[in-house]
């Protein structure tokens, strides 16, 4: 792995090659299916919306950033980090830029009304969670050796610890 750090460019680009393909680009085709996810929409259901997306958003965002700062690489597995990244929400779970793009996607599923975004988040929950245990974990492991085992063990893949990973770099 090189240990050039990624031009600005290069994030940019990976930012709109990921979350925003996934959050933005595949939702709007989905909405644009019309297929309801309420026949009548609680008005609590686009309330929970706004406030999930309002709090995907910025952790998704955050961490990307945390990536760049810290980890040296961007948040595409064909760029991944030099450095491994455990600051701000890693130190309570292992993924909260999912996290953050799955809270994104909820929230825009019940904000709009959408049972094919709503679908859509499962669907990529799923796949996320097969590819993290299957290739990211190994990987990391590989890349970051016993300092990421040690993270591993206790600091859970999606629900976040109450208290924080101490073990910081």
């Amino acid at each position: 792995m090189a240990d050039k750090e990624p031009s600005i460019l290069i994030h940019l680009r990976d930012m709109v090659l990921l979350p925003f393909m996934v959050t933005v680009v595949i939702p709007f085709f989905m909405y644009r299916a019309g297929v309801p996810l309420f026949k009548e929409q609680p008005i609590t259901a686009k309330i929970a919306g706004a406030v999930l997306f309002c709090c995907g958003l910025p952790l998704q965002l955050y961490t990307t950033w945390l990536f760049k700062q810290f980890g040296k690489g961007t948040l595409a597995p064909w760029q991944p980090t030099q450095n491994l990244v455990i600051r701000g929400p890693y130190r309570y779970c292992r993924n909260p830029m999912i996290t953050g793009v799955l809270l994104i996607l909820a929230g825009e599923g019940l904000f709009l009304n959408a049972r094919p975004i709503a679908v859509w988040a499962v669907m990529f929950s799923l796949v996320n969670t097969a590819f993290f245990i299957f290739k990211e974990e190994p990987d990391m492991l590989d890349r970051f050796g016993e300092p990421y085992a040690k993270y591993k063990k206790q600091v859970p893949r999606w629900i976040p610890n109450l208290k924080p990973y101490r073990e910081l770099q």
